[in-house]
């Protein structure tokens, strides 16, 4: 493998995605820098590793490729910021790979890096617990093989349980928040064979067999000037949407983006852990023009239409989304996006100008149909909200993937009831149905541990669709019940007569017996 340095930038491989492009900060956009010098790639400062745990979380579905498998966008990015730092980077996606672990650790023992980063941070609030089984068996095998190699392990649930994450699992470090300064830092004292982690934000780490940590770093302020994320080096043409995405055929399932506009969320959702990562509630913006910067090197350099805008509150601010819709509709590009919203935030303006540039799907979290329900949990909207999204969002012509939660605190077999009515007699172009769980970081979490109530045996347990799931009880139901009820929900929406004859009507026939291909055997549960 060959490796250039470019003035004014850190090491970068070519030849890797086509034309000698770089995917550097604005490099693609201009010619102002030149090539000084090539050499031969030696030891691999930062090796950066998703670890693989597919089967285990989503069982069958997962050999039916019936999931979703994305680009890990933190990985990327981190990348990216370190290798413009001048520090050189590889990264391993297990998951897309299918490397067992031992496979995993072999190749990363091969690389020799300076610092392991194994990066847990998942596309959404839940991800990032349930890879934690998968982190910690490849850790271990790590340090059993290459017990030289410093590791640290990053992501939400590390950033949300730190102390909790450095006990128990074979890691050097964890890093808590972002990490970009606190991995540069780490990689730095480690190169320069120095002894400071106390001196480095947001680490922690053992001194004299004692935990200890040093305080947060500070957020990125300005999300423009985080180069863009390192693309070359992943596999990019093996990622795939979700089934539901491509419904009809129009758009094959691969290749497959993502890209975020913003980072963090103001809401307080109970259920929610999404900003123990950033340890504030709060939203940061990226320009609409870096945007579409990034959407145009997807498609030029992939190949890329289907992409997911992975903002935890894309429609959120009019000004930048009808910006951003306005240039890439000025663009042309031919894209099948999907984006997440609030019922309370959505106007038919945005909503029109959305489907014009290619956002085809809205994801909405409806969560329960019972009004009290819904405020235990701070959710914030009114059903009338919801109906009037709903109406607005059909006349503009976008699908909708509606997010239904069962098991919430107040929830009984009567509130569950008339959720999944509720879903029914909307009729959406698809919905996820949800266990209540309560995700490290999640103010349900800190409840559950002040009461005492069972959580999960493993980390596994908090996936929606191992056989390990244990969802919380509510006041008035058993987890067991909770299961079940959420089990037979997915068949009788997805089984539905209106449903499939509606999917037949916008999407085709071959829509209808894709669905049905998701009903084929049951979810093997533990705890029903």
């Amino acid at each position: 493998m060959s490796a250039v340095k470019v003035e004014g930038f850190a090491e970068a491989r070519i030849g890797g995605i086509g034309n000698g492009i770089l995917p550097f900060k604005n490099f693609h956009q201009s010619s102002n820098y030149r090539i000084i010098e090539s050499s031969s790639m030696s030891q691999t400062d930062l090796l950066i590793v998703r670890p693989g745990n597919q089967k285990s979380l989503y069982g069958d579905l997962s050999a039916r490729q019936l999931t979703g498998i994305e680009p890990p966008l933190w990985a990327a990015l981190q990348a990216a910021f370190i290798r413009q730092q001048g520090f050189s980077v590889e990264i391993i996606d297990a998951e897309v790979l299918l490397l067992s672990h031992a496979e995993t650790a072999e190749k990363i023992k091969a690389f020799k890096p300076a610092l392991v980063q194994v990066a847990v941070s998942g596309t959404n609030p839940s991800a990032s617990t349930w890879n934690m089984t998968g982190a910690g068996v490849l850790l271990r095998h790590l340090k059993n093989i290459a017990p030289e190699l410093k590791t640290v392990i990053s992501g939400l649930h590390p950033s949300a349980l730190p102390e909790r994450t450095l006990e128990e699992e074979a890691a050097d470090y964890v890093c808590q928040g972002e990490g970009f300064q606190t991995i540069q830092q780490l990689l730095a004292m480690l190169k320069a064979n120095a002894l400071a982690p106390v001196k480095i934000p947001g680490l922690w780490f053992r001194d004299n067999g004692q935990v200890a940590s040093t305080p947060r770093a500070p957020l990125i302020k300005q999300l423009d000037d985080l180069p863009m994320p390192a693309w070359d080096l992943l596999p990019m043409t093996k990622y795939r949407a979700h089934n539901w995405h491509c419904l009809g055929g129009k758009y094959d399932r691969q290749p497959y983006g993502v890209i975020y506009t913003s980072l963090g969320c103001p809401y307080t959702c109970s259920f929610c852990c999404i900003n123990s990562f950033f340890g504030k509630n709060m939203i940061r913006y990226r320009s609409p023009e870096r945007v579409v910067d990034e959407i145009r090197f997807l498609v030029d350099n992939y190949g890329i239409k289907n992409i997911r805008i992975i903002d935890e509150m894309f429609v959120l601010r009019p000004a930048h989304v009808l910006k951003l819709c306005d240039l890439i509709i000025r663009e042309g590009f031919d894209l099948n996006m999907w984006v997440y919203a609030r019922v309370d935030t959505v106007t038919a303006e945005m909503l029109q100008k959305m489907k014009r540039a290619g956002i085809n799907w809205v994801c909405y979290g409806f969560e329960s149909a019972n009004q009290n329900v819904l405020n235990a949990v701070r959710k914030g909207y009114v059903q009338t909200d919801l109906y009037a999204a709903v109406r607005l969002t059909r006349e503009a012509g976008v699908y909708i993937l509606a997010n239904y939660m069962f098991g919430l605190p107040d929830d009984d077999l009567a509130s569950m009831q008339q959720t999944l009515q509720q879903a029914k007699e909307l009729n959406c172009e698809f919905a996820n149905f949800y266990c209540c769980m309560a995700y490290p970081g999640s103010k349900l979490y800190d409840e559950a541990l002040a009461k005492g109530t069972r959580l999960p045996d493993s980390w596994e347990g908090y996936s929606q669709l191992s056989p390990e799931t244990l969802p919380l009880p509510t006041k008035h139901l058993t987890s067991a019940e909770v299961l079940r009820f959420r089990d037979q929900a997915f068949k009788d929406y997805f089984s539905n007569p209106a449903y499939l004859a509606m999917l037949a009507k916008k999407f085709g026939p071959t829509a209808a017996t894709d669905i049905k291909k998701m009903l084929q055997g049951d979810i093997k549960r533990k705890y029903v």
